[in-house]
């Protein structure tokens, strides 16, 4: 699998933002749609955001309103930014090149990184 590499989690007081970035220049032009999902302790792996090919944006229920998906120009980057940060956000972000963009067929994903809001 080819990396993907996440950077930007912490500890952040609940209102707080935080944006999460990940490497992805190996994705650059790819017909994957790269996504956000999350996991936290003792739950199960939960989509959070994608970005499609030609730029569509999908969010789920929990992060419409508060969560930003999107990637620099080159498209060597994708980014989730964090705002009104909930302690129900507090997870593990990982990013990921998916074949459908809910999240259920990703072949790549990173080594995650840690969002703490408290």
């Amino acid at each position: 699998h080819v990396q993907l590499v996440e950077s930007g989690g912490g500890l952040v007081q609940p209102g707080g933002p935080l944006r999460l970035s990940c490497a992805a220049p190996a994705y650059r032009g790819s017909r994957y749609c790269m996504t956000w999902v999350r996991q936290a302790p003792d739950k199960q792996r939960e989509w959070v955001a994608s970005l499609d090919m030609i730029g569509n944006k999908r969010y789920a229920d929990s992060a419409k309103g508060r969560f930003t998906i999107s990637q620099d120009s080159a498209k060597n980057n994708l980014y989730l930014q964090m705002n009104n940060l909930e302690l129900e956000d507090t997870a593990m972000y990982y990013c990921a090149a998916c074949r459908d963009c809910a999240g259920f067929s990703c072949d790549s994903l990173g080594q995650g990184t840690q969002v703490t809001v408290s």
